[in-house]
C-alpha cells in the first residue's frame, strides 16, 4: 500500500536565500539594462527636442483654431440671445395690443368667440381654421399673422441657439485636449534637455546664438539683384518691418503679441500693422494669397515649413523672421535651418 506523504516544505531560511538571490538578478538585470541604454549626446538630445517642439507647435495650432472657434462661437451665441430677447419683447407687445382689441369689443358688447384666439398662447391651431379667420377683420388676421411669424422666428432662433452652445461645449473639451497634448510634449522636451549638463547647455545656446547672428546679418546685406530681392508689395514690406521690431520677444504658445508670439501668431501681427486681416492659424494662413515657389519668393511673403507646422515671413536672401520655438525669441534664421520648405503664399 502506497504512502501519502505531505511534500516538505521549503525553510523559512531557504525562502529567504532564494528571494534575495531573485532580487540581486532583477538588480543586476536592470544595471545591465542601464548600462545598455547610454545617455544620449546633446546632437541626439537636440534633434530629439527638436522634433518634439515641431510636434507642440502642431499641436498649439490645433489649440489656435479651437480658441478662434470657441470665441466665434461665443460672439454668435451672444448675438442670438440678444435677438431672441429682442424677439420675445416684440411678440409680448403684439399680445399686449390684441389684449387692447379683445377689451375694447368687450366693452362694445362682449368678444366674439374668434377673438379668444388674440390672447392664446399658440395661435396656429385657429389660423388653419378657414371658417374662424373668416369671422375675423383683415386688422385682425394681419396681427394673428404677425404674432404666428415672430413665435416661428422665435422658435428657430431659440433652435439654432441652442445648436450653437453644444458646439461650443464640442470646442472647450477639443481646447482642452490639445492644450494638455501642448504641455505634454513640452513637458517630455524639458526632461530630454534636463539630461544635458550645464555646459552641453551652454553650447548648444551660443550655437543657435551664433546662427541668428548670422541670419541677421545676410538678411540686413542688399541682395545682388535688387528686383528679385524687392518686396512683394507695399504691405508685405510693413508687415516684414513690423515683425523686424519685435525681434527678441519671447516665444509663447498660443501667443499673438505684443509681449509675445508663436508662430502663426507673429505673421497675423505683423500683418495687422500693415492693415491687412489674416487668419490666426498656419492651416488657415496657407489660404490667405496666391500660393507660390521658393524661385518666386519676395520680402514679405509668408513661408511655411514641415507640413504646415510652421510660418515665418521671408525676409530676403534666402532668411526668414519668425517665431521659431518654445525657449528662443523672435529672430532671423537661414531657411536650410527650419526643416522642409513647403510654399510660400502672397498676401494680396
Amino acid at each position: 500500500m502506497a504512502s501519502h506523504r505531505r511534500p516538505k516544505q521549503p525553510s523559512r531560511t531557504r525562502v529567504t536565500v532564494l528571494t534575495a538571490t531573485a532580487a540581486a538578478a532583477v538588480a543586476l538585470t536592470s544595471q545591465g539594462a542601464a548600462q545598455a541604454a547610454p545617455k544620449p549626446g546633446k546632437d541626439e538630445v537636440k534633434s530629439k527636442v527638436d522634433k518634439l517642439y515641431e510636434d507642440a507647435e502642431r499641436a498649439t495650432d490645433k489649440y489656435n483654431g479651437a480658441k478662434e472657434k470657441q470665441e466665434k462661437l461665443e460672439k454668435q451665441i451672444d448675438a442670438l440671445q440678444d435677438k431672441v430677447a429682442d424677439g420675445q419683447e416684440d411678440l409680448n407687445e403684439l399680445r399686449e395690443g390684441l389684449g387692447s382689441m379683445a377689451s375694447a369689443q368687450y366693452r362694445s358688447g362682449g368678444i366674439d368667440p374668434s377673438l379668444q384666439l388674440f390672447l392664446s398662447s399658440d395661435p396656429d391651431d385657429y389660423l388653419d381654421k378657414a371658417s374662424t379667420l373668416d369671422q375675423l377683420s383683415s386688422q385682425q388676421v394681419d396681427a394673428l399673422k404677425k404674432i404666428q411669424k415672430k413665435q416661428r422666428d422665435l422658435a428657430q432662433q431659440r433652435k439654432e441657439a441652442a445648436g450653437k452652445l453644444d458646439d461650443l461645449a464640442d470646442t472647450r473639451t477639443e481646447l482642452g485636449k490639445k492644450k494638455r497634448e501642448v504641455q505634454a510634449k513640452l513637458g517630455e522636451a524639458q526632461k530630454l534637455l534636463n539630461t544635458l549638463t550645464a555646459k552641453e547647455k551652454a553650447d548648444l545656446a551660443a550655437k543657435e546664438k551664433q546662427r541668428a547672428s548670422r541670419a541677421a546679418d545676410r538678411a540686413a546685406d542688399k541682395p545682388a539683384d535688387l528686383d528679385k530681392e524687392a518686396p512683394a508689395s507695399s504691405r508685405g514690406a510693413a508687415a516684414l518691418n513690423a515683425a523686424a521690431t519685435q525681434l527678441g520677444k519671447p516665444y509663447v504658445s498660443g501667443g499673438t503679441g505684443p509681449n509675445s508670439y508663436d508662430c502663426s501668431g507673429l505673421t497675423q501681427w505683423a500683418y495687422a500693422q500693415a492693415d491687412v486681416s489674416i487668419t490666426r492659424t498656419t492651416y488657415t494662413q496657407q489660404n490667405d494669397g496666391t500660393r507660390i515657389g521658393r524661385g518666386e519668393l519676395k520680402p514679405g511673403d509668408l513661408v511655411f515649413f514641415n507640413n504646415l507646422a510652421h510660418v515665418g515671413l521671408y525676409a530676403g536672401n534666402g532668411q526668414v523672421l519668425h517665431a521659431p520655438k518654445p525657449g528662443a525669441v523672435v529672430r532671423y534664421e537661414a531657411m536650410e535651418y527650419l526643416g522642409n520648405f513647403q510654399f510660400g503664399v502672397r498676401v494680396a
